[in-house]
C-alpha cells in the first residue's frame, strides 16, 4: 500500500480553488472584454500563460472577448518595409501606405499568434477585426492623422453568435469608414467601445503598471469615477494613465459594470482578477 503525505501547498492549492466559488457564481455566463498588450504578448511563454488562463475562464461559464493591440510588430514592419512616419503632437499620422501595414500586422501575424496560442490550450478562437460583420463603423478622429478612427456605430450580432458556440473572440483594433475606408483605432478604445456595445460585466485592461497611484505613490486598488475626475484634476493620474482612466469612464458611464487597469506583468493576472479576493490593478466602477 502506497502511503500519501499531504504537502501543505496541495492543500493551499485546494484551498484557494475552493475559496473561487463564489466568484465562478458571480461570472457564470458573464462577458467579460480584456485588452491584451503589453507584457503579456512580449514572448511565447507570457502569450501561453494568458491563453490558458482565457481558456479555463470560458471552461467556468465565462465569455472572453480578446481585443489587442501591436504597436511594436507595426513598428518593426514600418522599419523593414522602409515605411517613414509623420508626427502630429506626439501621434503617429497614418496615411494609406502606412494603414495597409497596420490592417497586414494586426490582422494577420498579431492576430492568428494570439488565436493559435488559444487554440492550442484547448479553446476554440477566431480572429476577426472590426471590420468583420460591420462590428465597428468609424469615423474620423482628426484630419491631421490621416486614416485614425473613432468608433461611431457598433453591431456587436456576430460576438453574441459566437458565444452561442462556445468560440473566443480575438479582434485586431481596425474599423470601417462610412465610405469604405479601414481606419486604425486605438486598442484601448476599441476594448472600450465593444465592451460598451455587450453591456460587458468587465472590463481588463492589461498594461505594463502596477495600477493607479495617489499623490503618495500607491495603488489604489478601487475608486469611483469622481475619484479618477478629481485625480486627473489635480495631475495625479498623468501621462499615459490619462487615456486608460479615460476608456475606463467611458465605459463605466455606458453600461459596463466596472473597468480594471490591470498589471499585465503578474502571473496569471486575469484569473487574480476576477476569481480571488486580491485583484491585479485599480478597479474603476460608476460613481
Amino acid at each position: 500500500m502506497k502511503k500519501q503525505n499531504m504537502n501543505r501547498d496541495w492543500i493551499a492549492t485546494a484551498a484557494t480553488l475552493s475559496s473561487a466559488l463564489p466568484y465562478l457564481q458571480r461570472y457564470d455566463g458573464a462577458i467579460v472584454v480584456i485588452k491584451l498588450g503589453g507584457h503579456a504578448m512580449g514572448s511565447d511563454e507570457a502569450m501561453e500563460s494568458f491563453a490558458r488562463d482565457i481558456v479555463l475562464m470560458q471552461q467556468v461559464g465565462v465569455n472572453p472577448v480578446i481585443v489587442h493591440g501591436g504597436g511594436p510588430m507595426i513598428n518593426a514592419m514600418l522599419k523593414k518595409l522602409d515605411i517613414q512616419s509623420e508626427f502630429v503632437n506626439g501621434k503617429r499620422v497614418t496615411d494609406a501606405a502606412t494603414v495597409e501595414v497596420v490592417e497586414m500586422v494586426l490582422s494577420g501575424v498579431v492576430n492568428k499568434r494570439i488565436v493559435q496560442a488559444i487554440n492550442a490550450q484547448g479553446g476554440t478562437a477566431v480572429g476577426l477585426s472590426g471590420k468583420d460583420a460591420n462590428l465597428i463603423t468609424c469615423d474620423q478622429t482628426d484630419a491631421s492623422l490621416g486614416y485614425v478612427g473613432t468608433p461611431s456605430q457598433m453591431n456587436p450580432k456576430i460576438l453574441h453568435d459566437l458565444f452561442e458556440k462556445d468560440v473566443i473572440p480575438v479582434i485586431a483594433p481596425l474599423g470601417a469608414g462610412r465610405d469604405g475606408e479601414t481606419f486604425n483605432i486605438n486598442g484601448d478604445t476599441a476594448a472600450g467601445a465593444i465592451a460598451s456595445a455587450l453591456q460587458a460585466d468587465r472590463l481588463l485592461l492589461l498594461t505594463d503598471v502596477a495600477g493607479v497611484k495617489n499623490a503618495d505613490g500607491d495603488v489604489v486598488t478601487e475608486l469611483k469615477a469622481a475619484d479618477v475626475e478629481a485625480m486627473t484634476a489635480s495631475g495625479v493620474i498623468a501621462g499615459g494613465m490619462i487615456p486608460k482612466t479615460e476608456t475606463a469612464l467611458d465605459a463605466v458611464r455606458n453600461g459596463v459594470r466596472a473597468c480594471t487597469i490591470v498589471d499585465g506583468r503578474v502571473q496569471n493576472c486575469v484569473l487574480l482578477e476576477l476569481f480571488t479576493d486580491h485583484g491585479a490593478g485599480s478597479m474603476i466602477r460608476p460613481n
